[in-house]
């Protein structure tokens, strides 16, 4: 990442380190970001979609989405930046979860947080809202835990929300018109 924008990082991370930062957070701050490790909080909720058949085409949406967040996010962007993470550059005094060994940008967790949580909006509202908040809170305790810059947790927001909004009209357009005109009684609902 350019020089200015790391700066600008580095001054954000440390005035959450200095003015955010306190001993109630430090307990709760990383069992909230195991939500969102390797996406299984999304994984998941994208199986309970599939199973419940009037939410089946929200979660094959939410579905598609967690893999090309996966294909954007952690193969194409973080192999080919290869970004350190804050921790490895400045390392706080005390690291409250392990460090990470896989590379900072962008942030998956708020990438694969996004997309689900986005995809869920699109199709059902009020649950959608819930889930925002919640890979919205999860996105943040990254700053907090000092393991993303905060370029890296918007850019992986970025990326989860267009996903999220591509696959909804991409399968809505390509998949669900053209599928149930051929087959009516197909087992898929709005």
């Amino acid at each position: 990442m350019p020089e200015p924008i790391q700066t600008i990082d580095f001054s954000i991370l440390d005035w959450i380190q200095e003015h955010i930062c306190c001993d109630a957070l430090d307990r709760i701050v990383p069992k909230l970001t195991v939500l969102g490790d390797k996406g299984i909080i999304w994984i998941l909720l994208a199986l309970v979609c599939l199973a419940v058949k009037k939410w089946r085409k929200c979660g094959i949406s939410m579905a598609f989405a967690l893999i090309v967040g996966l294909l954007i996010g952690n193969i194409l962007l973080k192999l080919t930046i290869a970004r350190d993470r804050p921790c490895w550059i400045a390392p706080p005094n005390v690291m409250l979860i392990p460090i990470p060994k896989d590379t900072s940008f962008p942030s998956c967790h708020s990438l694969s947080g996004f997309a689900a949580a986005v995809t869920l909006l699109l199709y059902h509202r009020y649950p959608g809202m819930i889930a925002v908040l919640l890979s919205t809170t999860i996105a943040l305790t990254r700053l907090y835990l000092y393991v993303h810059f905060p370029s890296d947790v918007l850019v992986g927001t970025l990326l989860g929300i267009g996903i999220a909004i591509a696959v909804y009209f991409l399968t809505k357009k390509y998949l669900w018109s053209p599928m149930q005109k051929k087959f009516p009684a197909l087992l898929i609902y709005d």
